[in-house]
């Protein structure tokens, strides 16, 4: 065991192996929220036994919780909410429905009583923003089709988990005799209260406040510090606790003009608080319990690693969506959430679970997050292996072979232009073709998109550029251009050979963000290759 004289020397010995880990991590391609948990595992008690300052790193981790919270709600803006979309909405909702149903009767079989057993089955329905995010960064997929439902279900993912606190800490942690019709009535009236003055002051006061303090960046951020902290410490002394009043703080200030630099600003110090967060969880973890649980832990992560992904994978289908957008997709949110790891850590501060429920669901976390990792960053070579066999999740909606009857009840004797992809790029650029007169046919893989462009009297096709038989069921025959406006070298030239494969007689435009590919396009037969970002700047 390691002794270290003060509070100070123990913090910045702490900081130093959550760096060599964190790099260890890194080189490993495993998100850091891993490495912090080991991290407190081995300092803590079953470890080496070095912290003893375990007030400090509590206080630094209900700071990190409630800041973590608080930047949340900074996202929430109510009017980014009302553009997720109907796919994003019924996806996130059946999939935590399903989802922790299932999960709760897994762990009724594993052995857990009614009340562990919700519990569990509630952390296996969240996804980890911070993972995700990050490694769509990493990917360059942010804007994708399917990375924008990925984010959209975990914005849904945030406010339910909100709620669940709301509820846990409203409900079970008062400890009352009253009957529920009075703790029911007290909770309307104090939570009722409480968002009234919040609303009543983020209407007339806090607009006044920040256009005041926003002349000095800092002493705005100062601000909202403040704000989220006494918000938090207002929740907790009403009974709601710190989590709630920190959200609500965010929320407050998403529709603001500031949030983006308050955000921004705040990430820094968001993620330093919850290394505090996640090394506190490892340090409480019992490597007893944890051998214990290892069987129930394999079992639960088979089932968030291939049932949840099954879940989503067959909602998203469901609904129209092309099978590689939708395992793209449940790829992406095969993982539970470092909110599981908040929610199971809160409950245990309610007494709602024992440690062993605790240690479980981390353990859980470890597995997922490490293997997910793995998964997200291989998920198109995962596609390719299973493409052959997710043909059973992808609904029958309109599909290429039905293209040429619905070009003639058109009368369309001629195309001047077919477009692959009708994203912000594709969309903008039928509409400067179609004012030029010209006859153009969309054919895009997302059906929102598709009906979108069908309610503005355009002749748009559910279809896919990577699909050969899409490709060649077209009516090329009629037509002088086809453009993809989707950028990716392999989609390029497999369109391509398709198009030379059966002979198409018009120009072919492809799409590009580098120049090294544009010439690797120019050279296999590409007549114009579009460099939106580089024809923006000239343009400009």
């Amino acid at each position: 065991m390691v002794n270290i004289s003060s509070v100070f020397g123990e913090i910045a010995l702490l900081m130093a192996i959550a760096c060599i880990f964190g790099g260890l991590a890194l080189w490993l391609r495993q998100p850091i929220i891993l490495a912090f948990i080991i991290v407190g595992i081995v300092i803590g008690p079953a470890g080496l036994g070095i912290i003893s300052a375990s007030e400090e790193v509590e206080l630094f981790a209900e700071l990190g919780i409630a800041l973590l919270l608080f930047v949340v709600g900074l996202k929430l803006d109510p009017k980014e909410i009302s553009e997720v979309g109907f796919v994003v909405i019924v996806t996130a909702l059946g999939q935590i429905f399903a989802t922790g149903l299932l999960g709760f009767i897994i762990a009724l079989f594993l052995g857990n009583d009614l009340i562990s057993s919700f519990y569990i089955g509630i952390c296996l329905t969240f996804s980890s923003t911070i993972i995700i995010v990050k490694l769509l960064s990493d990917k360059k997929e942010i804007d994708a089709l399917h990375s924008r439902i990925a984010v959209g279900v975990l914005i849904i993912q945030d406010i339910v988990v909100i709620l669940v606190m709301i509820a846990l800490t409203a409900f079970v942690g008062d400890n009352s005799q009253e009957n529920l019709l009075l703790i029911l009535t007290r909770v309307l009236i104090k939570g009722s209260s409480f968002l009234l003055i919040i609303a009543l002051f983020t209407r007339y006061v806090l607009p006044k406040i920040l256009n005041s303090l926003a002349k000095s960046v800092e002493l705005l951020i100062i601000f909202a510090v403040a704000w989220a902290f006494c918000l938090a410490w207002m929740s907790d002394s009403l009974g709601f606790g710190k989590e709630v009043g920190a959200f609500l703080a965010g929320v407050a200030l998403a529709s603001t003009d500031y949030r983006m630099i308050i955000g921004i600003r705040l990430v820094t110090l968001r993620d330093f608080l919850l290394l505090f967060f996640f090394i506190n969880l490892g340090i409480h973890i019992d490597i007893e319990h944890i051998q214990q649980e290892i069987f129930p832990a394999l079992v639960l992560s088979s089932f968030v690693l291939i049932g949840k992904p099954l879940i989503i994978l067959t909602i998203i289908g469901r609904m129209g969506y092309r099978k590689y957008t939708a395992t793209i997709t449940s790829l992406f949110l095969s993982q539970i959430s470092e909110f599981s790891l908040i929610l199971v850590a809160f409950g245990f501060s309610l007494e709602l679970i024992e440690e062993e429920v605790m240690g479980l669901i981390t353990l859980v976390g470890l597995i997922t997050m490490g293997v997910s990792t793995y998964m997200i960053i291989y998920c198109h070579q995962i596609y390719r292996y299973l493409s052959p066999y997710l043909e059973i999740f992808q609904r029958k909606i309109k599909h290429p072979e039905e293209v040429l009857g619905y070009l003639e009840q058109n009368n369309l004797t001629h195309i001047d232009v077919i477009i692959f992809g009708l994203g912000r790029y594709g969309g903008s650029m039928i509409k400067y073709l179609q004012k030029e007169g010209l006859v153009v046919v969309g054919v895009d893989f997302n059906p929102e998109i598709v009906k979108f462009w069908h309610r503005r009297d355009v002749i748009t096709l559910y279809g896919d550029a990577e699909n050969p038989e899409c490709t060649t069921t077209l009516p090329l025959n009629k037509t002088k251009w086809v453009v993809s406006t989707i950028p990716g070298e392999d989609l390029s030239l497999n369109l391509l050979h398709v198009l030379k494969e059966h002979q198409f007689q018009g120009k072919i435009a492809l799409t590009s963000h580098s120049s090294q590919e544009m010439e690797v396009l120019h050279q296999a037969g590409a007549d114009l290759v579009l460099l939106p970002f580089r024809d923006a700047a000239k343009q400009a």
